[in-house]
Order: structure tokens, then C-alpha cells, then sequence
């Protein structure tokens, strides 16, 4: 029967839908994918491999009517009113019991919304976050699927298959209710800026602070791939030192703009953590360099009116390339403890019931901050499954301070020589707040008083306080 044809359907047939459906194929699914665009449609049946059953149409009833009941198919295009368009001309060609998936890098909000839209007319509806972009799509994704339980059902055996595997563990599990799934892909998304700005950050230190060329570039982040630091963000930056421009004669990362781009996405991270609110300021930081980055008419004529100190590190090479290396792991840890923390919070705060020893397993394999770390947050989420913060466990605190010494003296001397670090110092200083048992807020808490009779608690009786205070 013709409605039996096709197990899985795929709306926008751009680089990720594509490779997504073919991954399917390969397990041995049978998918459809409708594109407006005849040469994409064309494109998917090309690129398919022989023997698998792959289909491109160029008309949503036509897909719709070869899919098998109940229908399951996702969207990929982008986040906002696309959506809601699709969506729309879905809506009269469905019936109930059938699975929606928006893949895509919706905000959470707006899946929240289109959940009980779809739910009033007997729809499910799923957000679900996909990393690994168009490589890992082909050959196993990180997938974060969130929302309605039973619909998670009806997909599970296929979102198992093309997932990606780290000890045989497919890198796809159900990560909670209603917007859940876009939320983890956001706060993912979040740490990705964090660590990139680590990253971009050591390469500064490496490269003005110790004067080392791409080629010890290259050498110094293969090695470190092979160690600690072992991540897919570290594994590229080692690669992307070596390419060579095809329009000069230099190497491609010294011509490339350093002004950085965003779909923003980390910064609904940071706009999210503050509405609950958590502290994520690695992540803040991130985005607010990257929005520095675009000031570069103004940075130019700032260079010249503010002179640079001399940026040259005086310590051997050996031994700078050691504590850089120590305060990039430093600092990774930070920046994954706090979106881990953002998680727990919202899950929380949110009613999602995010499941934390989930999500670490989802993010070892396949997605962009894979890394050797996540067996190490594993190990603390099996100790304390309910764990507010990674940097509690005691197996990640041993790993915290063995590196804390030359975390400090990295950016202690990074600051005398000018060169900016602020993603480096901001984990530090969340860090020494983190640990400190009282902080000076008690004199904010004074000083809010004083102006605005905001009140304050005391640490020796209970209940809360107002003072009039004197002007001495």
C-alpha cells in the first residue's frame, strides 16, 4: 500500500535534512523528503546509497500521503516564523497520533507554544537539538529529543540507529518534557561559544606570548588532543592551523576577519540563565567578545591611541605551553560546570525533569563539545545523580586543583603583558566566588537598605530587617 511506503518524512532538504535522511537510509529506513527546490530533491536521491529506499518530492501533500501512519517526520528550517509557516500548511494534511519534530534551533519558548498548539489537535509535537553539523548528521549525530514521551517512543528505534555511538551507547536520549529538547541544544550551544572563546584565547597567549607560528600551533594542539584536553573543538583547532590559503601564499587563519559571527544562540543561553536566574558568565563573556570583535574601525583607532605593552611572556616555551594547557582544561571544566548548572536549575525551575547523567551521555559522542571530560562528569552524575553543580563531586575537584596553580599564574601574567583574557579570568572568578564561603554581598545587601529599604536577613537571628540609617 502506497501508505506504507515511507517510514520517516523530512521538510527542508538543505545540507543537515539531507544527510539526516540518508543516515536513516543506511539503517535501513525508508525515507521521504519534500524541498521546494527540485535540485535539492534531486540531490537527496543522488546522493543516496544504492540499494536504500530514498525519495524526493516537491509537493508537502505528496510526502505526507506516502508516509505510514502514524506519520512521523521532522523539519529542518530555520528557527522563528519558518516554522510557524510549515506548521501551518501541516496542519490540515495530518491526523492525530501523528509526530511532528522541529529539529532546528528553535527557542525553547516558542516550542513550549507549538507543543499545546499541537496537542489541542491530537498532534505530538518534539523539539529536538542535533549536533555535529553536516559530517555527523551522515555518520551519527549528537540528538537531544525533548517533549512528549510517547511520541520520543514511536521515534526511539530510529533516533537509536543513526546516532551517534560511544561504547555502544547510541549519543540520543529522551532529555525531558515539553521544551526540554531545545533547551539542552541551547545551553550545549552556550558552552560551544564558552569553549571556543577559551580556545581563541590560548591561541592569543601561544601565539603573542610566546611567538610560536602556526606550524608549533598546529604540533602543540595535536599533542593536546592526545591527552586531557582530548575534544573535537581542539582536534579542529589543530587542523586549522596547517591549511593553506588558495589566494596567497600565507596560511587561511591569517587571512581570515577577526570579526566573529553568532546565530544567537548563546545568546539566548546568557538571556535564559539571567531570567532564572544562574550564573553562567564564561558563557556571557563569550558572547560579549564575539560582539566586541564586530567594534574593529573602533578597536583600530583605540590600538593606536592606547599603546600595547609589551606582550611577550617571559618564561620558556616548554613551560608556557604547559600552563596555557592547564588553564584551557581549567577553564573548560568551568564553563561545562556552569551550563551543567543552568540544566539542573531550569529543570527545576521549569518543570522540565531534565535528566543530567543523560544529558552527559548524549554530548560524549557526535556533537560539537564532545570530549574526553564527559566521562568524568559520567562518573560524578553516577555518584550523585542529582548533583546542583559538576564541581561538588570530588573526583572533579581533585582534577580543578591540580591545575588551579598555573591557571592563576597564566592570567596573572597575560594581564601585566595586555593581552585580553576575559573568558580565562571569568571562569577564575566564578570560581573563587564558587568556593567562598561569605562574600562581600552583605554590603550590597547594606547599601540597598540604605537607598531603597530593600531590607536584608541577618546571619544570627531569622526573618528580614530594615534599618534607618544615620549619615555619620
Amino acid at each position: 500500500m502506497a501508505n506504507s511506503l515511507y517510514d520517516f518524512g523530512m521538510i527542508g532538504l538543505g545540507v543537515m535534512g539531507r544527510n539526516l535522511l540518508l543516515n536513516m537510509a543506511d539503517h535501513g529506513f525508508s525515507v521521504i523528503g519534500f524541498d521546494k527546490d527540485a535540485t535539492k530533491n534531486s540531490a537527496l536521491e543522488t546522493a543516496a546509497t544504492p540499494g536504500t529506499t530514498v525519495k524526493g518530492v516537491a509537493e508537502l501533500a505528496t510526502m505526507v500521503q506516502l508516509l505510514e501512519r502514524p506519520r512521523k517526520l521532522m523539519m529542518l528550517v530555520p528557527a522563528g516564523q519558518p516554522v510557524d509557516d510549515v506548521i501551518a500548511s501541516l496542519l490540515p494534511l495530518l491526523e492525530q497520533g501523528d509526530v511532528v519534530i522541529d529539529g532546528g534551533n528553535s527557542h525553547y519558548t516558542d516550542t513550549l507554544r507549538r507543543v499545546q498548539q499541537l496537542r489541542e489537535k491530537g498532534i505530538h509535537f518534539m523539539g529536538m537539538g542535533v549536533s555535529g553539523g553536516e559530517q555527523g548528521a551522515r555518520t551519527g549525530p549528537s540528538i537531544m529529543p525533548g517533549g512528549d514521551l510517547d511520541a520520543y517512543a514511536k521515534v526511539k528505534p530510529m533516533l537509536e540507529a543513526i546516532a551517534a555511538k560511544v561504547k555502544d551507547t547510541p549519543c540520543v536520549a529522551y532529555l525531558g518534557k515539553e521544551g526540554a529538547g531545545h533547551y539542552v541544544k541551547m545551553v550545549h550551544n552556550g558552552i560551544e561559544y564558552a569553549i571556543m572563546q577559551l580556545i581563541s584565547e590560548s591561541y592569543a597567549l601561544l601565539q603573542k606570548g610566546a611567538g610560536l607560528n602556526n606550524d608549533q600551533l598546529h604540533e602543540v594542539f595535536k599533542s593536546w588532543n592526545q591527552g586531557a584536553l582530548q575534544s573535537f573543538l581542539v582536534e579542529i583547532t589543530a587542523d586549522i592551523f596547517l591549511q593553506n590559503d588558495d589566494k596567497s601564499d600565507k596560511r587561511l587563519v591569517d587571512v581570515i576577519s577577526d570579526k566573529a559571527g553568532s546565530k544567537g544562540t548563546g545568546k539566548w543561553t546568557s538571556q535564559d540563565a539571567m531570567e532564572l536566574p544562574v550564573a553562567v558568565p564564561v558563557i556571557d563573556t563569550a558572547v560579549a567578545m564575539r560582539t566586541i570583535s564586530g567594534y574593529k574601525d573602533q578597536r583600530v583607532q583605540a590600538e593606536a591611541l592606547y599603546p600595547a605593552t609589551d606582550s611577550t611572556i617571559h618564561a620558556t616555551s616548554e613551560m608556557w605551553i604547559k600552563q596555557v594547557h592547564d588553564a584551557l582544561y581549567f577553564t573548560t571544566i568551568l564553563s561545562y560546570a556552569q551550563g551543567l548548572a543552568m540544566l539542573h536549575e531550569a529543570s527545576r525551575d521549569l518543570q522540565m525533569e531534565i535528566p543530567l547523567p543523560e544529558v552527559v551521555k548524549v554530548w560524549r559522542g557526535g556533537c560539537i563539545i564532545r570530549s574526553t571530560l564527559l566521562e568524568v562528569f559520567t562518573q560524578a552524575y553516577q555518584q550523585n545523580t542529582d548533583l546542583a553543580n559538576i564541581l561538588l563531586d570530588k573526583g572533579v575537584a581533585y582534577l580543578v586543583q591540580s591545575v588551579e596553580s598555573n591557571t592563576r599564574s597564566v592570567i596573572a601574567q597575560a594581564v601585566a603583558a595586555g593581552i585580553p583574557v576575559a573568558g580565562l579570568m571569568s571562569a577564575l572568578s566564578y570560581f573563587d566566588a564558587f568556593r567562598t564561603g561569605r562574600m562581600p554581598t552583605n554590603l550590597i545587601q547594606a547599601q540597598r537598605d540604605y537607598f531603597g529599604a530593600h531590607t536584608y536577613q541577618r546571619v544570627d537571628i531569622p526573618g528580614t530587617f530594615h534599618t534607618e540609617w544615620q549619615q555619620h
